[in-house]
């Protein structure tokens, strides 16, 4: 089986919607007793640091890789 890259945003994202879950299951079940509007914060504040996670992520896998180019400059040998 070919391996894949870890991807923290996601699991981020994937833990906001099961907290949202919980949160929607246990006011169903009349547990707890949650707003609505407690919901969309949940659900939009976790996809939101999901994106900042797959950024910092996405930076840092390519700034280790490198772009593998000389660094352009005047320290090379001149044209002819």
């Amino acid at each position: 089986m070919k391996r894949h890259t870890f991807e923290p945003g996601k699991l981020v994202a994937a833990l906001a919607v099961l907290a949202a879950a919980l949160l929607y299951g246990m006011d169903a079940a009349g547990e707890w007793e949650i707003p609505v509007f407690v919901l969309v914060p949940v659900i939009c504040g976790g996809l939101c640091v999901a994106a900042v996670v797959s950024g910092v992520a996405y930076g840092l896998r390519h700034r280790s890789r490198g772009t593998g180019r000389a660094p352009s400059g005047g320290d090379g040998p001149a044209p002819e």
